[in-house]
């Protein structure tokens, strides 16, 4: 059984109130009734039915989902592709514990947000590979978050540009050709700014030309860190350690000439949160209606006992002290 409200400090705070104030009340009442020698036991009969009532009002707020029905929504939704780098610079440990992990995490964080959207996963280094298709099933989703490992695609430095093509690819097999209106759509591209791709102007002409905005999240630090490999880091010709440090020039390029927004990831700070905003100020222009299961709300339940216990407190009257 599942919540509809979490319970909170308002109800922990009136639940302790109204016991201190009713245990008090009887209090008074013993102590008067010890006065004329007489017994005041009743009066926990009528602090039992009271209690009762008012823990079934809680129960009620609160809202007890169980069971299971099927529910209409409607919803104008996005169609999001995350692009992640998966080369060997995603190894460094400038964010700690690496580039790559932390990335997984704030993913996993992410992608909740977004339940009324459909997301596909494309990883890449200089080529790329569509990991999850675009989908509204976030099990699956975040399962092949879970398994980005550097090693997944051959080493190779990033680029850029097939994984854009890929994801502009997938874009157009999605659309429907029968519906005027279309899907807001955009692309999350993640890295560390290390591209080696050469001209991406043809690659923009599409993007703009389909409407589809690349918002980029790059991860890394200004003074960079080396790169993990075997035992060791990875070396230059004259054995030195090779440094990677973020670029976020060239994701701010990419983002400027999409329509796009960059953020960053880094040791100490993250703008995921300003990033969620910007996805959630891109509205989709098609409605969707989708048939969903969902835990019903049964909160009538306690509320009608809640009733029955109220009418017996009302009806239910006896004298706790004869005078």
């Amino acid at each position: 059984m599942n919540w509809y409200q979490s319970l909170t400090t308002l109800e922990i705070i009136t639940g302790l109130l109204f016991l201190i104030l009713y245990l008090g009340y009887i209090f008074k009442i013993h102590r008067l009734a010890a006065h004329f020698k007489q017994k005041a036991d009743l009066a926990w009969v009528k602090f039992g039915f009271r209690a009762v009532y008012f823990l079934l009002i809680i129960i009620a707020i609160l809202g007890p989902s169980f069971g299971a029905m099927k529910k209409e929504i409607k919803t104008i939704g996005k169609d999001i592709f995350i692009l992640v780098d998966v080369t060997a610079s995603m190894n460094a440990r400038d964010v700690p514990p690496s580039r790559l992990e932390k990335v997984k995490f704030e993913l996993r964080q992410l992608i909740q947000k977004f339940n009324s959207d459909r997301i596909g996963l494309i990883i890449f280094s200089d080529e790329a590979f569509v990991q999850c298709p675009l989908t509204y099933d976030q099990s699956a989703l975040l399962l092949f978050i879970q398994t980005l490992k550097t090693d997944i695609l051959p080493r190779a430095g990033a680029n850029y540009a097939p994984a854009l093509q890929l994801a502009l690819e997938k874009f157009k097999n999605n659309k429907d050709s029968q519906l005027p209106e279309k899907r807001a759509e955009l692309i999350l591209l993640i890295s560390d700014g290390e591209d080696f791709s050469t001209n991406l102007i043809a690659v923009y002409r599409q993007l703009n030309q389909e409407n589809i905005r690349v918002i980029s999240l790059g991860v890394g630090s200004e003074n960079g860190g080396p790169i993990p490999l075997n035992k060791g880091f990875v070396t230059d010709a004259k054995g030195k350690r090779v440094i990677s440090k973020l670029n976020p020039e060239r994701l701010a390029e990419i983002a400027g000439n999409t329509n796009g927004q960059y953020f960053e990831i880094g040791a100490r700070t993250s703008e995921i949160p300003r990033l969620i905003s910007a996805i959630n100020a891109i509205e989709g222009e098609r409605q969707e209606t989708r048939i969903v299961d969902v835990q019903a709300n049964k909160y009538y339940y306690p509320l009608f006992l809640a009733f029955i216990f109220i009418l017996l407190d009302i009806i239910v009257t006896f004298n706790v002290i004869r005078i």
